[in-house]
């Protein structure tokens, strides 16, 4: 599937008490770069986050950092998918966090579940394959 990408510098307002880049901005630009992904891949924004999966930080993130967020579907449902997203340094590629969130296609009007018809490709990517080999690990737990 297509890969879709955000960024955002680390400034002081996005630091913990450490120093580093707190966990719970990270988080909302996490779902923000999947978001877009989910929603530009569906064609809609009628979706809802329904589970954070796997968000782990590889290495601290540190003031002045470009963060560059990639995401992408990467397994369908019914009224499901799952996007994968990586956050790398985008000056010198070293990667920073990754996991997995789930999203549901809903009813604008009743917010109840509806189907999305969306299908994967066929991908010769060899980390999109390792993605989606995860997020069906993940789908059947």
């Amino acid at each position: 599937m297509k890969q879709y990408e955000t960024t955002h510098l680390v400034a002081g307002e996005d630091l913990n008490h450490h120093g580093t880049l707190f966990a719970a901005r990270a988080a909302a630009w996490f779902v923000e770069a999947a978001f877009v992904a989910a929603s530009c891949t569906y064609g809609k924004n009628e979706i809802v986050c329904l589970n954070l999966q796997k968000m782990s930080f590889k290495r601290p993130v540190q003031p002045g950092t470009i963060l560059k967020f990639s995401a992408r579907v990467v397994l369908t449902g019914k009224t499901s998918f799952i996007v994968a997203v990586s956050a790398s340094d985008a000056l010198h590629g070293e990667k920073a966090i990754d996991g997995m969130i789930t999203f549901v296609t809903v009813d604008e009007q009743t917010g109840k579940k509806v189907e999305h018809h969306l299908v994967l490709d066929e991908s010769e990517d060899e980390e999109e394959i390792q993605q989606r080999a995860e997020a069906e690990k993940l789908k059947n737990r």
